[in-house]
């Protein structure tokens, strides 16, 4: 390749030559299967915004000693995780825009070591991402269900652990990934990483929200106030349709294309979904924009921390 492209090991699939790539395209037909035409400026403003909401998140908790708890921990290593996707865009699209303007002259081999280098760092803050997403769930359950013995089970050496295997297994898984992107058993572990954590997050935080009703029914029972009942068991299911419906809508087309690049890489449809990929990376990239309005800025001592650290008041 002559040009970056973000991601290209998983923009088209390997298994299938270019000429019956062209075919399927063409016997597919019609305008839908172009795909979109998303300008690199969209990339770097998204990428801009993400990485100066979670920069502000990982100062805030750094900054504030009442933030330095597990579970202000693992929000910040998303946080991070969420800037490495960040960084990584804006290198790319940098580097993209730089070279379609004629401002950088690179040699070929040089690009694409490039482009291994850039797509296993958004390879492993895909994977990290992901992990802590699962992570602050497990750790909220925790909060909640085994709320007397949260600092007993969830110490600070526990959580440094964590954080320190989440780290090491994502840094290699994505340079195995990289190294062997054309076999279909590495992209059926992604493929399962993903579905394991969609169900985890599920699970819990339907089981949280079962519990929170159930004490809101025993209250209302008790005080003789549905009305408060209902309104309440409103909010938390639409919390709850919110954080699922993020996470869901951000990950789910890319991990769908994944699916498609495995079982049917030359079918008209599958060709055509494969040239939105741009697309599928947009809506990554505006779950690192979102995961700090879900995870972190609903924290009122944070919001008081972001506060004094936007206004310099160190």
């Amino acid at each position: 390749m002559s040009t970056l492209a973000p991601l290209r090991l998983l923009r088209e699939p390997w298994n299938a030559s270019e000429g019956n790539q062209s075919n399927a395209t063409g016997g597919a037909g019609g305008a839908w299967c172009q795909g979109l035409d998303i300008p690199n400026e969209l990339f770097l403003t998204l990428g801009l915004v993400s990485l100066v909401e979670n920069l502000l998140v990982v100062a805030a908790i750094l900054k504030n000693r009442n933030l330095h708890s597990p579970m202000y921990y693992f929000i910040c290593c998303l946080a991070v995780s969420d800037m490495l996707v960040s960084v990584s865009n804006l290198a790319e699209t940098l580097f993209m825009l730089l070279m379609e303007h004629g401002v950088l002259v690179i040699r070929a081999s040089i690009v694409r070591h490039m482009d291994n280098v850039i797509d296993m760092l958004i390879c492993s803050s895909v994977v990290s991402s992901l992990s802590f997403l699962g992570v602050i769930a497990v750790d909220r359950y925790i909060t909640i269900f085994y709320a007397l013995r949260y600092h007993s089970i969830m110490t600070l050496q526990r959580a440094v652990v964590t954080m320190a295997s989440v780290w090491l297994v994502s840094t290699v898984s994505s340079t195995v990934f990289i190294t062997y992107y054309r076999n279909n058993a590495i992209l059926l572990c992604l493929i399962g990483f993903f579905l394991f954590m969609l169900v985890l997050m599920l699970v819990l935080y339907i089981h949280m929200f079962a519990l929170a009703r159930h004490h809101l029914r025993s209250i209302s029972s008790q005080q003789k106030h549905p009305t408060v009942y209902r309104s309440s068991s409103l909010k938390g299911a639409v919390t709850l349709t919110i954080l699922l419906g993020v996470f869901f809508i951000c990950w789910g087309p890319f991990f769908f294309h994944l699916i498609l690049i495995v079982t049917c890489p030359t079918n008209p449809f599958c060709v055509c979904f494969f040239s939105y990929f741009n697309l599928f990376l947009i809506l990554i990239i505006c779950n690192s924009v979102v995961d700090p309005l879900i995870y972190a800025f609903r924290s009122q001592e944070l919001r008081r921390t972001l506060r004094e650290v936007v206004l310099c008041s160190w």
